[in-house]
């Protein structure tokens, strides 16, 4: 029976990561960004660069893209919807809530396979070694509302290992809190995104193993502007300059990229 940790019950879903919903700077609009978790890194950096030459702030609230949708599905006053799942974008252009001209695919995501520096573990034998009777608690998002966690599940399977790993997983709300599990030691490893895993601050406190993609169905995330949003030309730019070459070498930095791009 899957475990979640005891951590998760008093975390929040969604983490507020920067201002209020008010702007603090004369003059500036707000720019309400709602984002998948394995965007945490690579958006802080496009937000900042964006901002030197709009003025705007873009505020960022980054959560599992499945509980993200349902509140713009509920009437959350977000701007933008930055999707690891490009489904739950087409699914809320159905119902309403997303433009649907607006839609844009905007990176193929990753999985990795990850441990802490210390541990024992080798990623490199790939799925396998969470088979192993040293690992106890795995940690995947949940694949429920998280497709980096269905992912994961996904590649599980496909590896033939399922079955061996179920009773061991830790599930987290979102691939940050994943990552957190095993960072904390409240799991032994976990299959986390690869735009987390090479970030600085996390490579050089762990190691991963590259989970082919063949092992999963494609992570294609997808965007779009809210038919809410009362800022939707500001929230096309920002789309604008996501995907225009500035935006997109930035995203391949953090391990995003499209067919045909490499990384």
């Amino acid at each position: 029976m899957r475990r979640v940790a005891a951590l998760a019950a008093v975390l929040l879903a969604v983490c507020v990561v920067t201002g209020t919903a008010e702007s603090a700077v004369t003059g500036t609009a707000d720019l309400q960004v709602a984002a998948a978790s394995d965007l945490r890194f690579a958006l802080t950096e496009l937000k900042a660069r964006f901002e030197r030459v709009h003025p705007a702030r873009v505020r960022l609230t980054l959560g599992s893209s499945g509980q993200l949708a349902a509140q713009i599905a509920q009437g959350a006053p977000f701007d933008v919807f930055f999707s690891a799942n490009e489904a739950f974008v087409r699914t809320l252009a159905d119902r309403g809530a997303i433009r649907r001209d607006s839609i844009r695919l905007y990176a193929i995501g990753r999985i990795v396979l990850w441990v802490r520096s210390a541990s024992a573990i080798d990623p490199a034998q790939g799925l396998g070694v969470l088979t192993a009777q040293a690992v106890r608690f795995v940690a995947i998002a949940n694949p429920v509302h998280a497709p980096y966690g269905l992912a994961a599940e996904q590649a599980l399977k496909s590896a033939g290992v399922y079955d061996r790993v179920s009773a061991k997983l830790v599930l987290g709300e979102n691939i940050s809190q994943t990552l957190q599990f095993v960072q904390t030691g409240n799991a032994d490893a976990g299959i986390i995104a690869l735009s987390l895993a090479i970030v600085p601050a996390v490579k050089n406190t762990g190691r991963y193993w590259l989970i082919p993609s063949s092992l999963h169905r494609p992570i294609r995330q997808a965007v779009g502007v809210t038919t809410r949003s009362r800022q939707a030309p500001l929230a096309r730019a920002f789309l604008g300059f996501v995907n225009s070459t500035e935006g997109r070498e930035i995203l391949r930095r953090y391990g995003f990229a499209l067919a045909g791009e490499s990384l």
